[in-house]
């Protein structure tokens, strides 16, 4: 998964901004590359879970498809643990096409992860930084 800098400052300031809870959203582009980031609303307004806004997602998909691009991935902060799946996240991974990304802000400094998540298995993807 190929991460363009300015997305990944984006949602790391997008996590601390919706302190103490999780903060989601998606991201589209072609293949691994992000081109876009969508801020979404966390319906759940909760430090452990979060849910999109179904409407959201549709105006995502509808805007992705109109550029060319997909949904290639969604992301979620975890505001006091680590940045791996919970059972909840491995539960509710419906799209084994969709990279998951975690940011943790448990740390001194935010750590992003990327999964792949099927039928319960859980893969770490890799995540490359694009400068720009």
């Amino acid at each position: 998964m190929i991460i363009p800098q300015p997305v990944l400052d984006a949602m790391i300031r997008q996590a601390y901004d919706e302190l103490p809870n999780e903060a989601c959203g998606l991201l589209t582009g072609l293949d691994a590359k992000v081109h876009k980031h969508y801020p979404l609303n966390n319906l759940d307004h909760s430090p452990e879970h979060f849910s999109f806004d179904p409407k959201d997602q549709f105006r995502v998909l509808k805007e992705a498809r109109a550029d060319g691009l997909k949904i290639i991935a969604n992301y979620h902060s975890h505001p006091s643990s680590p940045a791996r799946p919970s059972q909840e996240d491995i539960r509710l991974a419906y799209d084994p096409d969709t990279v998951y990304i975690i940011l943790s802000l448990a740390g001194k400094e935010p750590a992003v992860k990327a999964f792949s998540i099927r039928k319960g298995a859980v893969t770490p993807v890799e995540i490359e930084i694009e400068e720009g």
